[in-house]
């Protein structure tokens, strides 16, 4: 019997943590697109040496990274986790979508862009949805499924059915923007940005009130660091225009995106990531 083939696009944060995710949770075969070819080895041995630290057995006879979708085997799912920029979204996914095998799934990873919008320009958008992962993909178990009306039942029911072979939990939400929880957990990180803005509280205080007073694992100000504040700049400018005001970037994001200082990827944010 064939085993099972899950293709990754984009060797960012969040592809690299799907493929840990997969490696981990499921037997398949894993192939990683990342066009940096010079990121390959850092890449693969990373992957391999976490996949196998969390328990993944042979993760590095089912680990491929290449830097061309037309070189990945045919996918029984491929996910998208490219930059929220809709062309380059939408190229990747109309090459993507000639690699599925019959019955395979295609989704993207984005957290804010309309999944309709995506759909419409595929050959085949009955076979494509929204599924939105969580950071760290590894640690996190929820999967959001954004629906569109082009969806087809039996991608619904295969994005679940995924969801729970990779042994994560799914909400499903209708396609607006910002989905269901991109929206809630960015209006409450704008908010602890403008707070840290006007003297209110320190980032530590603001993010030690939400994770001891209202149970949050994580603080906003810490999770906008590792989601990466050039990714949140980005969302925001995208509700702003979709949702009205209420979604304008504060200043201090915009500087310290200006700065380079976008969190844990840049070894600074709100706070110091010395790893």
């Amino acid at each position: 019997m064939t085993a099972a083939a899950i293709t990754v696009i984009g060797g960012g944060t969040m592809g690299r943590g799907i493929a840990v995710a997969a490696l981990v949770r499921t037997d398949a075969d894993v192939a990683l697109v990342e066009t940096a070819v010079d990121r390959h080895d850092e890449l693969r041995d990373g992957i391999v040496a976490e996949s196998s630290e969390r328990g993944a057995d042979g993760a590095g006879s089912r680990l491929t990274v290449t830097a061309s979708i037309d070189a990945t085997p045919a996918a029984d799912l491929v996910v998208e986790a490219v930059p929220e920029i809709p062309e380059l979204k939408t190229r990747v996914l109309r090459a993507a979508e000639q690699r599925l095998r019959p019955g395979g799934i295609l989704t993207t990873n984005t957290s804010s862009l309309s999944i309709s919008q995506l759909a419409g320009a595929l050959e085949h958008p009955d076979r494509f949805l929204g599924m939105h992962f969580f950071q760290p993909v590894p640690d996190t178990v929820l999967t959001e499924l954004v629906l569109h009306p082009a969806a087809s039942g039996a991608t619904v029911e295969a994005a679940q059915a995924w969801t729970e072979r990779l042994h994560r939990e799914s909400i499903s939400a209708q396609d607006a923007p910002g989905f269901a929880t991109s929206r809630l957990g960015l209006a409450i990180g704008l908010e602890a940005m403008r707070m840290v803005e006007e003297g209110v509280a320190t980032p530590e205080d603001i993010d030690r009130g939400m994770r001891l007073g209202y149970q949050h694992a994580v603080g906003p100000l810490r999770m906008t660091d590792m989601v990466g504040l050039d990714v949140r700049l980005a969302i925001a400018e995208y509700l702003a225009s979709t949702l009205g005001p209420r979604f304008e970037p504060p200043q201090i994001l915009r500087d310290m995106v200006a700065e380079g200082r976008i969190g844990r990827k840049s070894g600074r944010g709100f706070f110091d990531w010395p790893e």
